[in-house]
């Protein structure tokens, strides 16, 4: 099975300005787990994730001042939507993330996190039989 198979097609993507707040609530609402920073003064992008907002506000930083740039992880490492999810879960695990930014020519296309390949490696549970009708 292949990235794209597997992969969020819902890329939320946000400025550097965003604050943490404001990221985290476009992430709840869309009930996603990571965000793509796209900075068009540098033409890069880069990911902002639960767990950086979470350590952020743990570490007792204000969500409402904290910017999304503050917070960003800029040396992101990019699937190809024709990667095989033992490629994308390799390239994670090497890293030590739980999301990869999709890219094709035109730019991401998607999110792949360990949620989607293990939902695709794990068969579809069973209903019981008390329940089938």
């Amino acid at each position: 099975m292949l990235v794209r198979d597997a992969m969020s097609t819902m890329v939320l993507t946000i400025g550097p300005a965003h604050t943490l707040r404001q990221a985290a609530r476009l992430m709840s609402a869309r009930r996603i787990g990571a965000a793509v920073v796209h900075d068009p003064d540098t033409c890069g992008l880069g990911i902002l994730t639960e767990r950086d907002i979470l350590n952020a506000v743990g570490s007792g930083q204000d969500p409402d001042t904290e910017t999304a740039s503050a917070h960003t992880t800029t040396d992101v490492v990019f699937a190809a939507p024709g990667w095989t999810l033992e490629e994308a879960a390799a390239a994670m695990t090497h890293g030590g993330f739980r999301h990869l930014v999709v890219l094709d020519e035109s730019g991401p296309v998607g999110v792949v996190s360990v949620r989607d390949i293990i939902r695709c490696w794990t068969p579809a549970p069973r209903r019981p039989a008390a329940l089938v009708g």
